[in-house]
């Protein structure tokens, strides 16, 4: 019998609901994946927000970027598609409120950290030193020196490298501060495959729709499946 594929829910069920929103979150629950993914952004005074971009403009109309505004202007921000924010009653989350929500729903998180936390960590740092996440949690980020800090100061958090076309596979035996690999989809490759099974580093594919011929039969180093239609993914898999 295939093995069940953990479901993550990119930026909660995305396909359905506002991205990074606890509509989104709890959607995304309803359909019953099995975990959360979301992107942390930092603003000017170290705020921790579940946000995407760095720049406000594509879902707030602000022209500015985050991480030029204080926590509190995040705060009173309205979230939303054009036209629709004029009515809009939803907000940027901070990541602590997150934290609680997936910790009362047992629901695990991919936290990706974005590039505003480059300037400073430690904000995050801090905050996941004083909480216990749900089993499965972990981290990751396309920026190595972050997924370096992190393992530093919390070395049981599971760190996991988001890989692009200058990523030096060859190089990730030796990457010891590095638990697992996320890539796109196009990566879901016997050469890669194999390394991440050689460096004994789980994989997991993100941009996944649901109709992908390997999900039949997935390779036995992949360890997730990150998608913005869970509900699809979970019956493929069913």
């Amino acid at each position: 019998m295939t093995k069940y594929i953990p479901v993550y829910a990119h930026r909660g069920a995305s396909g359905y609901a506002l991205e990074n929103t606890f509509e989104a979150f709890d959607k995304a629950r309803i359909l019953k994946a099995d975990g959360i993914e979301l992107d942390i952004q930092r603003s000017k005074d170290d705020g921790l927000f579940v946000f995407h971009d760095l720049h406000l403009k594509r879902l707030t109309g602000v022209s500015q970027f985050i991480n030029e505004c204080t926590a509190e202007e995040v705060s009173k921000l309205k979230l939303g598609r054009r036209f629709i924010r004029l009515f809009a009653r939803q907000r940027i989350p901070t990541l602590e409120k997150v934290f609680h929500w997936a910790n009362g729903h047992h629901m695990p998180l991919n936290i990706e950290l974005k590039e505003s936390l480059i300037e400073n960590i430690m904000p995050f740092i801090r905050l996941l030193k004083t909480v216990d996440l749900p089993k499965g949690s972990h981290v990751s980020s396309f920026h190595d020196e972050l997924l370096r800090a992190v393992k530093v100061h919390c070395p049981h958090i599971e760190t996991a490298i988001i890989v692009t076309k200058k990523f030096e596979w060859d190089r990730l035996h030796e990457m010891h501060y590095i638990n697992a690999v996320h890539a796109h989809k196009k990566y879901y490759q016997p050469r890669f495959l194999d390394i991440c099974q050689k460096a004994n580093k789980p994989m997991r594919f993100y941009s996944i729709r649901g109709n992908e011929h390997f999900l039949a039969l997935p390779h036995p180093i992949v360890e997730g499946w990150i998608t913005d239609y869970p509900d699809r993914v979970v019956k493929r898999q069913a």
